[in-house]
């Protein structure tokens, strides 16, 4: 066979590959990669709160009383009766001042520098069964309850953005600022000092 022969032959099986690729890729439904977000769904997942200012905290409020209704209809199961730990999660109460000691106890008067976290932790991931499904006041008024049995705020408080960042969390100097320097440095493979 010559070369011209098999130069054509090879062209010829190329263009049927691609022309078959081509009917085969039209026969499948699209799959929408790219397809515009709308500022809705955009919205429904724009729900971060900054902790040391509470920026994004939304309106609403709550106090310890219903807070304390809400946490027995949708906590206590998984975390106990007052929060001191249940069958599945250990306590959210207590443990604070124990960053200092060798048996840390995490809860969130224990360790969280800044309250709107236990607010924006708690919108988020709670109840275990159905995360976000709370309503803001609810919300609020879970933090207060929690907060409340933390002995961080007084039974009567009501519980907005303005009372949740002005709380003063026990372990708010307790983290160390990470400053190093965020580089990209070459590995060094020999010689190395």
């Amino acid at each position: 066979m010559r070369s011209l022969d098999i130069s054509c032959a090879l062209l010829g099986g190329a263009g049927a590959l691609l022309l078959s690729t081509a009917v085969i890729a039209q026969s499948k439904p699209p799959v929408h990669y790219g397809a515009s977000i709308s500022e809705a769904d955009v919205a429904a997942l724009d729900i971060d709160i900054r902790g040391p200012d509470g920026k994004g905290l939304p309106p609403g409020k709550g106090t310890v009383a219903d807070g304390e209704k809400i946490y027995n209809e949708q906590c206590v199961a998984c975390h106990g009766e007052k929060a001191k730990g249940g069958s599945v999660f250990g306590a959210m109460v207590g443990g604070i001042g124990s960053f200092t000691t060798d048996k840390r106890v995490l809860t969130p008067g224990s360790m969280y520098p800044y309250a709107p976290i236990l607010f924006d932790y708690t919108r988020r991931a709670m109840p275990m069964n159905a995360p976000q499904s709370l309503t803001n006041d609810q919300v609020y008024a879970l933090s207060a309850y929690i907060l409340h049995l933390n002995g961080l705020v007084p039974a009567d408080v009501v519980m907005d953005a303005a009372t949740l960042t002005k709380i003063e969390m026990p372990n708010r100097n307790g983290f160390i600022v990470d400053d190093r320097p965020d580089t990209k440095a070459t590995r060094c493979q020999k010689n190395c000092p």
